[in-house]
Protein backbone atom coordinates (compact mmCIF):
# COMPACT_ATOMS: atom_id res chain seq x y z
CA UNK A 1 0.00 0.00 0.00
CA UNK A 2 2.88 2.39 0.71
CA UNK A 3 4.00 2.25 -2.91
CA UNK A 4 0.55 2.01 -4.46
CA UNK A 5 -0.87 5.25 -3.02
CA UNK A 6 1.79 7.55 -4.56
CA UNK A 7 1.17 5.75 -7.85
CA UNK A 8 -2.51 6.67 -7.66
CA UNK A 9 -1.75 10.27 -6.73
CA UNK A 10 0.78 10.56 -9.55
CA UNK A 11 -1.56 9.42 -12.29
CA UNK A 12 -4.77 10.98 -10.87
CA UNK A 13 -3.59 14.13 -9.10
CA UNK A 14 -6.66 16.25 -9.79
CA UNK A 15 -9.48 13.93 -8.71
CA UNK A 16 -11.81 16.05 -6.54
CA UNK A 17 -12.33 14.83 -3.00
CA UNK A 18 -15.62 15.46 -1.20
CA UNK A 19 -15.24 17.60 1.90
CA UNK A 20 -17.64 18.42 4.69
CA UNK A 21 -19.36 21.77 4.41
CA UNK A 22 -21.28 22.97 7.46
CA UNK A 23 -23.81 25.77 7.88
CA UNK A 24 -24.72 26.93 11.38
CA UNK A 25 -26.92 29.86 12.21
CA UNK A 26 -30.11 31.32 13.56
CA UNK A 27 -33.56 31.89 12.04
CA UNK A 28 -35.78 33.78 14.51
CA UNK A 29 -39.44 32.96 14.00
CA UNK A 30 -38.72 29.56 12.44
CA UNK A 31 -38.48 27.61 15.69
CA UNK A 32 -39.64 24.03 15.14
CA UNK A 33 -39.62 24.37 11.36
CA UNK A 34 -37.62 22.42 8.82
CA UNK A 35 -34.72 24.19 7.12
CA UNK A 36 -33.21 22.68 3.99
CA UNK A 37 -30.24 23.11 1.69
CA UNK A 38 -31.59 22.80 -1.84
CA UNK A 39 -29.72 22.95 -5.12
CA UNK A 40 -30.35 22.17 -8.78
CA UNK A 41 -29.69 18.64 -9.95
CA UNK A 42 -28.56 20.37 -13.14
CA UNK A 43 -28.69 23.95 -14.43
CA UNK A 44 -30.51 23.11 -17.68
CA UNK A 45 -33.75 21.76 -16.23
CA UNK A 46 -33.47 23.38 -12.80
CA UNK A 47 -34.87 20.25 -11.14
CA UNK A 48 -34.15 20.54 -7.45
CA UNK A 49 -32.71 18.15 -4.90
CA UNK A 50 -32.32 18.42 -1.13
CA UNK A 51 -28.75 18.06 0.13
CA UNK A 52 -29.33 18.51 3.86
CA UNK A 53 -32.11 19.29 6.29
CA UNK A 54 -32.54 20.01 9.97
CA UNK A 55 -35.07 21.39 12.42
CA UNK A 56 -34.64 24.89 13.79
CA UNK A 57 -34.50 24.42 17.56
CA UNK A 58 -36.27 26.34 20.33
CA UNK A 59 -33.45 28.91 20.45
CA UNK A 60 -33.88 29.56 16.69
CA UNK A 61 -30.54 27.81 15.99
CA UNK A 62 -29.77 25.18 13.38
CA UNK A 63 -26.87 23.17 11.93
CA UNK A 64 -26.74 21.76 8.42
CA UNK A 65 -24.00 19.48 7.14
CA UNK A 66 -23.25 18.12 3.67
CA UNK A 67 -20.35 16.68 1.69
CA UNK A 68 -19.34 18.22 -1.62
CA UNK A 69 -16.36 18.25 -3.96
CA UNK A 70 -17.42 21.36 -5.90
CA UNK A 71 -18.46 24.98 -5.51
CA UNK A 72 -22.12 25.60 -6.36
CA UNK A 73 -25.16 27.78 -5.82
CA UNK A 74 -27.70 26.58 -3.25
CA UNK A 75 -30.75 27.84 -1.39
CA UNK A 76 -31.61 27.80 2.28
CA UNK A 77 -35.29 26.96 2.35
CA UNK A 78 -37.87 27.42 5.14
CA UNK A 79 -41.52 26.82 4.22
CA UNK A 80 -42.13 28.73 0.99
CA UNK A 81 -39.24 31.11 1.61
CA UNK A 82 -35.64 30.84 0.42
CA UNK A 83 -32.37 32.69 0.14
CA UNK A 84 -29.35 32.00 -2.07
CA UNK A 85 -25.93 31.00 -0.78
CA UNK A 86 -22.81 29.93 -2.69
CA UNK A 87 -21.14 26.98 -1.01
CA UNK A 88 -17.53 25.80 -1.24
CA UNK A 89 -16.13 22.42 -0.15
CA UNK A 90 -14.80 22.20 3.39
CA UNK A 91 -16.10 25.59 4.53
CA UNK A 92 -17.91 26.50 7.73
CA UNK A 93 -20.62 29.13 7.28
CA UNK A 94 -22.13 30.99 10.22
CA UNK A 95 -25.28 32.73 9.04
CA UNK A 96 -28.11 34.74 10.51
CA UNK A 97 -31.48 34.82 8.79
CA UNK A 98 -33.53 37.95 9.44
CA UNK A 99 -36.64 37.43 11.60
CA UNK A 100 -39.78 36.51 9.66
CA UNK A 101 -43.34 35.63 10.67
CA UNK A 102 -43.49 32.18 9.07
CA UNK A 103 -46.90 31.45 10.56
CA UNK A 104 -48.64 34.32 8.85
CA UNK A 105 -51.55 32.95 6.82
CA UNK A 106 -50.59 32.56 3.18
CA UNK A 107 -52.81 33.60 0.34
CA UNK A 108 -54.22 31.05 -2.11
CA UNK A 109 -51.00 31.22 -4.14
CA UNK A 110 -48.38 30.33 -1.51
CA UNK A 111 -45.28 30.33 -3.70
CA UNK A 112 -46.16 33.65 -5.28
CA UNK A 113 -46.53 35.08 -1.79
CA UNK A 114 -43.16 33.75 -0.64
CA UNK A 115 -40.43 36.09 0.55
CA UNK A 116 -36.69 35.99 0.07
CA UNK A 117 -34.81 35.03 3.20
CA UNK A 118 -32.40 37.78 4.16
CA UNK A 119 -29.17 35.90 4.90
CA UNK A 120 -26.16 37.55 6.55
CA UNK A 121 -22.81 35.79 6.81
CA UNK A 122 -21.12 36.35 10.16
CA UNK A 123 -17.36 37.00 10.37
CA UNK A 124 -17.18 37.32 6.63
CA UNK A 125 -13.90 38.19 4.94
CA UNK A 126 -13.69 40.45 1.87
CA UNK A 127 -12.40 37.57 -0.28
CA UNK A 128 -15.22 35.20 0.69
CA UNK A 129 -17.12 34.01 -2.41
CA UNK A 130 -20.57 35.27 -1.37
CA UNK A 131 -19.13 38.67 -0.48
CA UNK A 132 -17.33 38.91 -3.82
CA UNK A 133 -20.40 37.92 -5.84
CA UNK A 134 -22.63 40.34 -3.93
CA UNK A 135 -20.16 43.19 -4.49
CA UNK A 136 -19.83 42.41 -8.19
CA UNK A 137 -23.61 42.07 -8.70
CA UNK A 138 -24.12 45.49 -7.16
CA UNK A 139 -21.69 47.03 -9.66
CA UNK A 140 -23.09 45.00 -12.54
CA UNK A 141 -26.75 45.86 -11.89
CA UNK A 142 -25.97 49.58 -11.61
CA UNK A 143 -23.93 49.52 -14.81
CA UNK A 144 -26.66 47.77 -16.83
CA UNK A 145 -29.38 50.03 -15.42
CA UNK A 146 -27.41 53.21 -16.22
CA UNK A 147 -26.20 52.10 -19.64
CA UNK A 148 -28.86 49.82 -21.09
CA UNK A 149 -29.82 52.08 -23.99
CA UNK A 150 -26.19 52.83 -24.86
CA UNK A 151 -25.49 49.10 -24.97
CA UNK A 152 -28.65 47.78 -26.61
CA UNK A 153 -29.47 50.63 -28.96
CA UNK A 154 -26.10 52.27 -29.66
CA UNK A 155 -23.87 49.15 -29.35
CA UNK A 156 -21.41 51.26 -27.35
CA UNK A 157 -18.54 48.81 -26.90
CA UNK A 158 -16.32 51.44 -25.23
CA UNK A 159 -18.63 51.60 -22.21
CA UNK A 160 -18.44 47.84 -21.82
CA UNK A 161 -14.63 47.90 -22.09
CA UNK A 162 -14.49 50.60 -19.43
CA UNK A 163 -16.66 48.53 -17.11
CA UNK A 164 -14.52 45.44 -17.69
CA UNK A 165 -11.33 47.34 -16.79
CA UNK A 166 -13.01 48.80 -13.72
CA UNK A 167 -13.97 45.32 -12.49
CA UNK A 168 -10.40 44.08 -12.96
CA UNK A 169 -9.19 46.95 -10.80
CA UNK A 170 -11.90 46.44 -8.19
CA UNK A 171 -11.12 42.73 -7.80
CA UNK A 172 -7.37 42.65 -8.57
CA UNK A 173 -6.10 39.68 -6.57
CA UNK A 174 -9.05 37.31 -6.56
CA UNK A 175 -7.96 33.71 -7.06
CA UNK A 176 -11.33 32.01 -6.73
CA UNK A 177 -11.98 30.29 -10.06
CA UNK A 178 -15.75 30.18 -9.56
CA UNK A 179 -15.89 33.95 -9.12
CA UNK A 180 -13.58 34.64 -12.08
CA UNK A 181 -15.82 32.52 -14.33
CA UNK A 182 -18.97 34.03 -12.80
CA UNK A 183 -17.77 37.53 -13.78
CA UNK A 184 -16.59 36.37 -17.22
CA UNK A 185 -19.97 34.97 -18.25
CA UNK A 186 -21.98 37.71 -16.59
CA UNK A 187 -20.09 40.22 -18.74
CA UNK A 188 -20.53 37.91 -21.75
CA UNK A 189 -24.28 38.42 -21.43
CA UNK A 190 -23.72 42.18 -21.84
CA UNK A 191 -21.55 41.51 -24.91
CA UNK A 192 -24.43 39.57 -26.40
CA UNK A 193 -26.86 42.37 -25.52
CA UNK A 194 -24.61 44.95 -27.17
CA UNK A 195 -23.87 42.64 -30.11
CA UNK A 196 -20.18 43.55 -29.97
CA UNK A 197 -19.14 40.45 -31.92
CA UNK A 198 -20.69 37.84 -34.19
CA UNK A 199 -21.97 34.40 -33.23
CA UNK A 200 -18.84 32.57 -34.36
CA UNK A 201 -16.36 34.62 -32.30
CA UNK A 202 -18.70 34.36 -29.30
CA UNK A 203 -18.86 30.56 -29.54
CA UNK A 204 -15.09 30.30 -29.91
CA UNK A 205 -14.39 32.72 -27.06
CA UNK A 206 -16.85 31.37 -24.53
CA UNK A 207 -17.59 27.76 -25.47
CA UNK A 208 -15.41 25.99 -28.05
CA UNK A 209 -12.11 26.96 -26.44
CA UNK A 210 -13.31 26.79 -22.84
CA UNK A 211 -14.37 23.96 -20.52
CA UNK A 212 -18.08 23.42 -19.87
CA UNK A 213 -18.84 24.79 -16.39
CA UNK A 214 -21.86 22.71 -15.42
CA UNK A 215 -21.99 24.08 -11.85
CA UNK A 216 -21.44 27.78 -12.55
CA UNK A 217 -24.82 29.53 -12.61
CA UNK A 218 -23.68 32.36 -14.87
CA UNK A 219 -22.01 30.06 -17.40
CA UNK A 220 -25.15 27.94 -17.65
CA UNK A 221 -27.47 30.97 -17.75
CA UNK A 222 -25.45 32.34 -20.66
CA UNK A 223 -25.32 28.91 -22.32
CA UNK A 224 -29.11 28.43 -22.11
CA UNK A 225 -29.78 31.87 -23.57
CA UNK A 226 -27.10 31.73 -26.27
CA UNK A 227 -28.04 28.28 -27.58
CA UNK A 228 -31.82 28.71 -27.32
CA UNK A 229 -33.34 27.43 -30.61
CA UNK A 230 -29.81 27.29 -31.97
CA UNK A 231 -30.11 24.21 -34.18
CA UNK A 232 -33.58 25.03 -35.54
CA UNK A 233 -33.26 28.80 -36.04
CA UNK A 234 -29.93 30.46 -35.29
CA UNK A 235 -27.34 28.22 -36.95
CA UNK A 236 -27.38 28.65 -40.71
CA UNK A 237 -25.89 25.23 -41.51
CA UNK A 238 -28.40 23.47 -39.23
CA UNK A 239 -31.75 25.23 -39.35
CA UNK A 240 -33.05 23.45 -42.47
CA UNK A 241 -32.23 19.90 -41.36
CA UNK A 242 -35.05 17.36 -41.08
CA UNK A 243 -34.99 16.88 -37.31
CA UNK A 244 -38.39 15.21 -37.26
CA UNK A 245 -37.16 12.50 -39.62
CA UNK A 246 -33.97 11.94 -37.62
CA UNK A 247 -35.84 11.79 -34.31
CA UNK A 248 -38.24 9.18 -35.70
CA UNK A 249 -35.42 7.00 -37.00
CA UNK A 250 -34.04 3.97 -35.16
CA UNK A 251 -30.60 5.61 -34.84
CA UNK A 252 -31.80 9.06 -33.80
CA UNK A 253 -28.96 9.91 -31.42
CA UNK A 254 -25.98 9.11 -33.70
CA UNK A 255 -27.86 10.61 -36.67
CA UNK A 256 -28.44 13.88 -34.83
CA UNK A 257 -24.88 14.08 -33.52
CA UNK A 258 -23.53 13.46 -37.03
CA UNK A 259 -25.85 16.04 -38.58
CA UNK A 260 -24.83 18.72 -36.06
CA UNK A 261 -21.21 18.37 -37.19
CA UNK A 262 -22.23 20.51 -40.17
CA UNK A 263 -21.86 23.47 -37.80
CA UNK A 264 -18.08 23.71 -37.36
CA UNK A 265 -18.59 25.59 -34.09
CA UNK A 266 -19.96 22.37 -32.58
CA UNK A 267 -17.03 20.12 -33.38
CA UNK A 268 -16.38 19.41 -29.70
CA UNK A 269 -18.63 16.36 -29.00
CA UNK A 270 -19.36 17.28 -25.38
CA UNK A 271 -20.53 20.77 -26.35
CA UNK A 272 -22.44 19.47 -29.37
CA UNK A 273 -24.30 16.97 -27.22
CA UNK A 274 -25.15 19.60 -24.61
CA UNK A 275 -26.48 21.94 -27.32
CA UNK A 276 -28.60 19.05 -28.60
CA UNK A 277 -30.01 18.47 -25.12
CA UNK A 278 -30.82 22.17 -24.72
CA UNK A 279 -32.69 22.19 -28.02
CA UNK A 280 -34.53 18.91 -27.47
CA UNK A 281 -35.92 20.49 -24.34
CA UNK A 282 -37.37 23.35 -26.40
CA UNK A 283 -38.58 21.08 -29.20
CA UNK A 284 -40.61 18.92 -26.83
CA UNK A 285 -43.75 21.07 -26.92
CA UNK A 286 -43.41 21.95 -30.61
CA UNK A 287 -46.12 20.09 -32.58
CA UNK A 288 -43.60 19.53 -35.40
CA UNK A 289 -41.91 16.84 -33.31
CA UNK A 290 -43.22 13.69 -31.64
CA UNK A 291 -42.75 13.79 -27.90
CA UNK A 292 -42.25 10.03 -27.74
CA UNK A 293 -39.38 10.30 -30.24
CA UNK A 294 -37.69 13.00 -28.14
CA UNK A 295 -38.14 10.87 -25.01
CA UNK A 296 -36.55 7.90 -26.77
CA UNK A 297 -33.58 10.01 -27.89
CA UNK A 298 -33.08 11.38 -24.38
CA UNK A 299 -33.17 7.85 -22.98
CA UNK A 300 -30.41 6.82 -25.41
CA UNK A 301 -28.25 9.82 -24.42
CA UNK A 302 -28.82 9.05 -20.73
CA UNK A 303 -27.60 5.50 -21.38
CA UNK A 304 -24.87 5.92 -24.01
CA UNK A 305 -23.35 9.39 -23.56
CA UNK A 306 -19.62 9.42 -22.82
CA UNK A 307 -20.04 12.51 -20.65
CA UNK A 308 -21.32 11.99 -17.11
CA UNK A 309 -22.79 15.48 -16.73
CA UNK A 310 -24.69 15.18 -20.02
CA UNK A 311 -26.07 11.80 -18.95
CA UNK A 312 -27.41 13.40 -15.77
CA UNK A 313 -29.00 16.23 -17.75
CA UNK A 314 -30.62 13.74 -20.17
CA UNK A 315 -32.04 11.78 -17.23
CA UNK A 316 -33.31 14.98 -15.61
CA UNK A 317 -34.85 16.13 -18.90
CA UNK A 318 -36.84 12.92 -19.10
CA UNK A 319 -38.17 13.56 -15.59
CA UNK A 320 -38.75 17.27 -16.23
CA UNK A 321 -40.56 16.89 -19.55
CA UNK A 322 -42.79 14.02 -18.47
CA UNK A 323 -43.52 14.96 -14.87
CA UNK A 324 -47.20 15.26 -14.03
CA UNK A 325 -48.08 14.26 -17.59
CA UNK A 326 -50.39 11.37 -18.44
CA UNK A 327 -48.67 8.09 -17.65
CA UNK A 328 -45.88 9.52 -15.48
CA UNK A 329 -45.37 8.34 -11.90
CA UNK A 330 -47.25 10.41 -9.34
CA UNK A 331 -44.85 11.90 -6.75
CA UNK A 332 -44.97 9.87 -3.57
CA UNK A 333 -45.60 11.11 -0.04
CA UNK A 334 -46.10 9.98 3.55
CA UNK A 335 -48.28 12.29 5.66
CA UNK A 336 -50.28 12.26 8.87
CA UNK A 337 -54.03 11.64 8.79
CA UNK A 338 -56.67 13.01 11.16
CA UNK A 339 -55.89 10.23 13.65
CA UNK A 340 -52.15 11.00 13.47
CA UNK A 341 -51.42 7.81 11.56
CA UNK A 342 -48.92 7.82 8.69
CA UNK A 343 -50.45 7.30 5.23
CA UNK A 344 -48.41 6.90 2.04
CA UNK A 345 -49.51 7.13 -1.56
CA UNK A 346 -47.94 3.70 -2.06
CA UNK A 347 -50.38 2.30 0.54
CA UNK A 348 -53.20 3.05 -1.89
CA UNK A 349 -51.69 1.23 -4.86
CA UNK A 350 -54.24 -1.11 -6.42
CA UNK A 351 -56.98 1.53 -6.40
CA UNK A 352 -57.35 4.71 -8.44
CA UNK A 353 -56.86 7.84 -6.34
CA UNK A 354 -58.44 11.26 -6.51
CA UNK A 355 -55.91 13.52 -4.82
CA UNK A 356 -56.81 17.04 -3.77
CA UNK A 357 -54.87 19.94 -2.24
CA UNK A 358 -56.81 22.49 -0.18
CA UNK A 359 -56.81 24.82 2.85
CA UNK A 360 -59.49 25.81 5.34
CA UNK A 361 -59.09 29.51 4.47
CA UNK A 362 -59.73 28.91 0.74
CA UNK A 363 -63.44 29.53 0.16
CA UNK A 364 -63.49 27.88 -3.27
CA UNK A 365 -61.86 24.80 -1.69
CA UNK A 366 -64.73 24.53 0.78
CA UNK A 367 -67.32 24.90 -2.01
CA UNK A 368 -65.65 22.18 -4.08
CA UNK A 369 -65.43 19.93 -1.00
CA UNK A 370 -69.20 20.10 -0.58
CA UNK A 371 -69.59 19.02 -4.21
CA UNK A 372 -67.00 16.28 -3.72
CA UNK A 373 -69.08 14.64 -0.98
CA UNK A 374 -71.73 13.11 -3.31
CA UNK A 375 -68.96 11.87 -5.65
CA UNK A 376 -67.29 10.17 -2.70
CA UNK A 377 -70.60 8.58 -1.69
CA UNK A 378 -71.03 7.25 -5.23
CA UNK A 379 -67.48 6.01 -6.00
CA UNK A 380 -65.68 5.41 -2.69
CA UNK A 381 -65.95 1.62 -2.93
CA UNK A 382 -64.05 1.67 -6.24
CA UNK A 383 -61.40 4.30 -5.62
CA UNK A 384 -59.62 6.27 -2.89
CA UNK A 385 -60.34 9.91 -2.12
CA UNK A 386 -57.44 11.79 -0.47
CA UNK A 387 -57.50 15.49 0.51
CA UNK A 388 -54.22 17.09 1.66
CA UNK A 389 -54.58 20.14 3.87
CA UNK A 390 -51.84 22.76 3.41
CA UNK A 391 -52.93 24.64 6.55
CA UNK A 392 -50.04 25.68 8.75
CA UNK A 393 -51.46 23.94 11.81
CA UNK A 394 -52.72 20.37 12.06
CA UNK A 395 -55.42 21.51 14.51
CA UNK A 396 -57.02 23.77 11.90
CA UNK A 397 -57.68 20.76 9.69
CA UNK A 398 -58.88 18.73 12.67
CA UNK A 399 -61.22 21.49 13.88
CA UNK A 400 -62.74 21.72 10.39
CA UNK A 401 -63.26 17.95 10.17
CA UNK A 402 -64.89 17.90 13.60
CA UNK A 403 -67.45 20.32 12.20
CA UNK A 404 -67.90 18.29 9.01
CA UNK A 405 -68.62 14.83 10.36
CA UNK A 406 -69.90 13.65 6.98
CA UNK A 407 -66.50 14.21 5.32
CA UNK A 408 -65.33 10.68 6.02
CA UNK A 409 -62.72 10.15 3.31
CA UNK A 410 -58.96 10.31 3.91
CA UNK A 411 -57.67 13.71 5.03
CA UNK A 412 -53.93 14.26 5.41
CA UNK A 413 -51.95 17.22 6.75
CA UNK A 414 -49.02 18.60 4.75
CA UNK A 415 -47.05 19.56 7.86
CA UNK A 416 -43.57 20.73 6.90
CA UNK A 417 -43.42 18.65 3.71
CA UNK A 418 -43.54 21.80 1.59
CA UNK A 419 -41.57 20.05 -1.14
CA UNK A 420 -44.71 18.07 -1.99
CA UNK A 421 -46.35 21.28 -3.21
CA UNK A 422 -43.35 21.78 -5.50
CA UNK A 423 -43.54 18.16 -6.65
CA UNK A 424 -47.15 18.66 -7.72
CA UNK A 425 -46.58 22.25 -8.84
CA UNK A 426 -49.40 23.50 -6.61
CA UNK A 427 -49.70 27.18 -7.44
CA UNK A 428 -53.23 27.70 -6.17
CA UNK A 429 -55.92 25.87 -4.22
CA UNK A 430 -57.88 23.74 -4.79
CA UNK A 431 -55.96 21.44 -7.09
CA UNK A 432 -57.09 17.92 -7.99
CA UNK A 433 -55.04 15.12 -9.51
CA UNK A 434 -56.36 11.84 -10.88
CA UNK A 435 -54.06 8.83 -10.38
CA UNK A 436 -54.57 5.27 -11.66
CA UNK A 437 -54.30 2.04 -9.68
CA UNK A 438 -50.59 1.73 -10.55
CA UNK A 439 -49.69 5.16 -9.17
CA UNK A 440 -49.50 6.89 -12.56
CA UNK A 441 -50.93 10.28 -13.46
CA UNK A 442 -54.18 10.04 -15.40
CA UNK A 443 -55.05 13.72 -15.45
CA UNK A 444 -53.24 16.77 -14.09
CA UNK A 445 -54.83 19.01 -13.14
CA UNK A 446 -58.08 17.07 -12.89
CA UNK A 447 -61.40 18.79 -13.40
CA UNK A 448 -63.02 20.37 -10.37
CA UNK A 449 -66.12 18.73 -8.88
CA UNK A 450 -68.27 21.56 -10.26
CA UNK A 451 -66.86 21.31 -13.80
CA UNK A 452 -66.57 17.79 -15.15
CA UNK A 453 -64.80 15.71 -12.50
CA UNK A 454 -67.54 13.04 -12.48
CA UNK A 455 -67.10 12.51 -16.21
CA UNK A 456 -63.36 11.91 -15.67
CA UNK A 457 -64.07 9.44 -12.87
CA UNK A 458 -66.52 7.53 -15.06
CA UNK A 459 -64.00 7.36 -17.89
CA UNK A 460 -61.31 6.05 -15.54
CA UNK A 461 -63.50 3.49 -13.80
CA UNK A 462 -65.46 2.37 -16.86
CA UNK A 463 -63.01 2.53 -19.79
Amino acid sequence: MKTFLPFILFFFPFLPVAQNTKITGTAPGAEGKKIEVITSSDLITGLEKTLAQATVDSTASFTLSLNTDKTFSAFLNIDFHRGELFLEPGRLYNVSIAPLNYNEIQEVTPFEESQSLEITLQGNKPDELNTLIQAFNTEYNKFVLDNFNYLYRDKDKARLDTFRVRMVRKFPDVKKTYFIDYVKYKIASIEQLANVMGKSPMVKKYFSDSPILYDNVEYMDFFREFFSKYITTTSRPLKFLNYSGMLNGSNSYPALMKALEADTLLRKPQLRELVLLRNLMEMYDDPLYKQESIQNTLAIIAKDSKFTENKIIAEDLLKYLTRLRHGSAAPGFTLQDRNQRQVSLSDLKGKPVLLGFWTTYCQSCLREMELLKPLYDKYHDRMAFVSISADKEFMKMLFFLNLKKDFTWTFLHLGDEIGLLRDYNVRSFPLFVLIDNQGRIVKYPADLPDSGLESSLEKLLNP
